[in-house]
């Protein structure tokens, strides 16, 4: 204080310390909640992480190089992208699987997920059973590499079909793969995504039907989510069946107010995952991605001092 009259509330205090003590830790590279004390892990917003999902700026890092870049960044989560180059797919011997959560588990990289593309409004029934085998699959692969989840998606309610019924056939279809996740600890995370199943009073209505408590609503960042009474309220629609992640495009984006949403998260003392889903070409991704992790933690530590 630069003068006798300046006074700082116990409030203000203890929010500013806790901004000070976590941004060193970040420094020091001491980012798990186990290097938090707990008077800093308190605060609400404080056990959120940032991450990557590797759809654009990982596409072609093989996990070697994938590891190395994320410690390089401070960005220690990732959801790996099916079908990308890292190759972490179902058709790995057991001895591959064990390779692959080995080298997470030697690193400070957390594997958090994998992001596939099954889907399940599909009026055929044979591919809606194929979709649904074909996610079990990756249940089976996330749990052998050691990650908690795998991501799916609703990507239209077709023409000519009855969109409550859909609705309820998605939702089913997510039940049915929640039971099953549910064996092997693992969360199935229906991406807000697609032709109107990107509406959030869509997704609503399919985590209604979808009950199982291991499926959960992995947030995405779609223009879709400022549509009607706006992002709060749309917000507060799914808000209770968040999952361990949610999605978001480069973070000093002007098209998407995201210093508003992480306000609602640190509100909410959501303690997921932050994957930033890239959505452009930088020339130097890495450095680019290192930028967006400390915008994060500055974007974070407003939300917190709002609380």
């Amino acid at each position: 204080m630069s003068g006798p009259d300046k006074k700082i509330s116990r409030r203000g205090f203890l929010i500013s310390n806790t901004q000070t003590a976590v941004g060193m830790f970040t420094v020091l590279g001491l980012t798990s909640c186990r290097s938090i004390p707990n008077w800093a892990a308190a605060t609400p917003g404080a056990k959120m992480r940032f991450g990557l999902v590797t759809y654009l700026w990982a596409r072609d890092w093989d996990l070697p190089t994938l590891i190395v870049n994320c410690q390089k960044t401070n960005v220690l989560g990732v959801e790996l992208r099916t079908e990308h180059a890292h190759g972490v797919e179902a058709h790995l011997n057991t001895q591959e699987r064990q390779d692959v959560k080995k080298r997470f588990d030697d690193s400070p990289v957390t594997c958090v997920g994998l992001g596939t593309n099954f889907d399940f409004h599909h009026v055929n029934q044979d591919r809606l059973k194929e979709n649904i085998e074909g996610a079990k699959k990756y249940i089976i692969l996330s749990h052998d590499i050691g990650s908690s989840g795998v991501k799916v998606k609703p990507n239209l309610l077709p023409e000519g079909a009855k969109a409550e019924k859909t609705i309820e056939q998605i939702g089913q279809s997510l039940n049915e793969l929640g039971r099953f996740g549910g064996d092997l600890g693992q969360q199935i995370r229906l991406e807000v995504h697609g032709v109107k199943t990107q509406q959030l009073p869509i997704v609503k209505q399919i985590m209604d039907v979808a009950v199982h408590p291991q499926v959960g609503v992995c947030w995405n960042c779609n223009p879709q989510d400022l549509d009607g009474r706006g992002l709060e309220y749309n917000f507060d629609l799914v808000k209770n069946r968040f999952g361990a992640t949610v999605h978001v495009r480069e973070l000093d984006s002007k098209d998407y107010p995201y210093q508003q949403l992480l306000n609602m998260f640190v509100k909410m003392d959501y303690q997921g995952w932050i994957l930033l889903e890239a959505s452009t070409e930088p020339p130097d991704r890495v450095q680019a991605l290192a930028q967006q992790k400390i915008l994060f933690e500055k974007m974070r530590a407003g939300a917190q001092a709002l609380v």
